[in-house]
């Protein structure tokens, strides 16, 4: 259960910065909600899997997740750069959680 408390927090973290873009780009209630929310269900959700699993791969993981998650939704939402560059070191924070979670 840990694992899914995880990946929540870590779809909730994407879903917390990409409320601070909005902000970002036209401050209105809905805005702040969608920060407010990403952000508290983020911890929330990722303190109950660090209940289970080791602070150091909870962590990685989440941010992982947090770091790969926005800049897709960037690149898909926000025409971001698609450089090809970008998505090589994505597919390499990608491969770095999958081993941190073989070694686990």
């Amino acid at each position: 259960m840990a694992w899914i408390f995880l990946l929540i927090a870590g779809a909730s973290e994407v879903i917390g910065i990409t409320g601070l873009n909005l902000i970002l780009r036209n401050k209105n209630v809905l805005s702040f909600l969608v920060l407010l929310v990403g952000m508290v269900s983020s911890f929330g959700f990722l303190s109950f899997a660090m209940q289970s699993l080791p602070m150091g791969t909870a962590y990685a993981i989440w941010t992982g997740i947090g770091t790969v998650g926005s800049g897709l939704v960037g690149i898909l939402f926000f025409e971001e750069s698609k450089h090809w560059l970008r998505i090589v070191f994505m597919a390499m924070v990608i491969s770095a959680a999958i081993g941190l979670k073989l070694i686990h």
